[in-house]
């Protein structure tokens, strides 16, 4: 107690200069409206710099721990990776053996693609073609089908030599050979001339049962389309006009309006196809 009177003395004349300091800085920013305004705008720059400074040091700390867990995840995907490397090593040793047997490559090689840029496109005529920057000296070739990154657009029909013009699947004359996926029934995809982003699958045997929602999918019965390409979606399901048939609307995948890339669907087999039905 003595010593903490002592301190008082010996010290009295700051401490009683910091009270008035502390007193004046009260008054001068609880009654004055800009120096309040500098004061919080100072404060709250001197705590973020804190908090900032805080978070930094916290942050170092943790980098061990950080550290710690990428090593244990490193060491995780390269376990993957071997385990990976050793399950394709096991599978092309198992497809020599096979091959030794049977000549792969023809038969695993069955579609190429080649890809084009649409220069012109029309949606709106009741016959709708589309036109795009390949032709026969980049191996485009007459009925070849022609899809995009969400379905099928259509088939070239004919052919220049740097360009070529699409039969657009938003044309009368083109039909499609489709079926509903996880069916073998299948029907003709044909445009009806409503709408751009629909067209209709008719004969289809009305025994089998069909739902909105269902995907329609290319059935792969023609050298054009393999099987399973996406076409759309069914919407609604009607009567054929005798009745024996089931009709069914669908809203296509591709989006006419926006075609700016296409892919030109090389059968390899097709030559072969024609050959033997010619001689049917």
């Amino acid at each position: 107690m003595h010593n903490l009177l002592n301190f008082l003395v010996r010290y009295r004349a700051w401490i009683v200069f910091i009270i008035y300091v502390v007193i004046s800085c009260i008054l001068l920013f609880s009654g004055n409206p800009y120096q309040r305004h500098v004061y919080l705008t100072s404060a709250n720059t001197v705590t973020a710099s804190v908090y900032d400074a805080s978070h930094t040091v916290t942050g170092y700390f943790h980098l061990r721990d950080i550290n710690e867990d990428l090593q244990r995840r490193n060491a995780q995907l390269e376990s993957e990776v071997i385990a990976l490397r050793s399950r394709v090593d096991d599978l092309e040793l198992e497809l020599q053996q096979f091959s030794d047997t049977i000549e792969l490559a023809p038969s695993l090689k069955k579609f190429d693609f080649i890809l084009a840029s649409v220069i012109n496109n029309s949606i709106s005529s009741p016959y709708n073609y589309i036109t795009i920057s390949k032709g026969k000296a980049d191996g485009v070739k007459p009925e070849m089908g022609v899809v995009d990154q969400n379905g099928v657009v259509g088939v070239v029909n004919l052919t220049g030599e740097h360009y070529s013009r699409i039969i657009s699947l938003l044309n009368p004359d083109f039909r499609l050979s489709c079926k509903v996926k996880g069916s073998d029934v299948f029907g003709s995809l044909v445009w009806d001339g409503e709408s751009p982003s629909e067209a209709v699958l008719e004969e289809l045997p009305k025994h089998t049962v069909y739902e909105t929602g269902d995907t329609v999918i290319t059935s792969g019965y023609s050298a054009v389309f393999p099987e399973g390409i996406p076409v759309g979606v069914i919407t609604e399901t009607d009567r054929d006009a005798d009745d024996n048939f089931v009709k069914l609307r669908i809203k296509l995948f591709t989006d006419f309006s926006q075609l700016s890339t296409v892919r030109l669907v090389v059968s390899n087999d097709s030559e072969e196809i024609k050959e033997v039905e010619s001689r049917i």
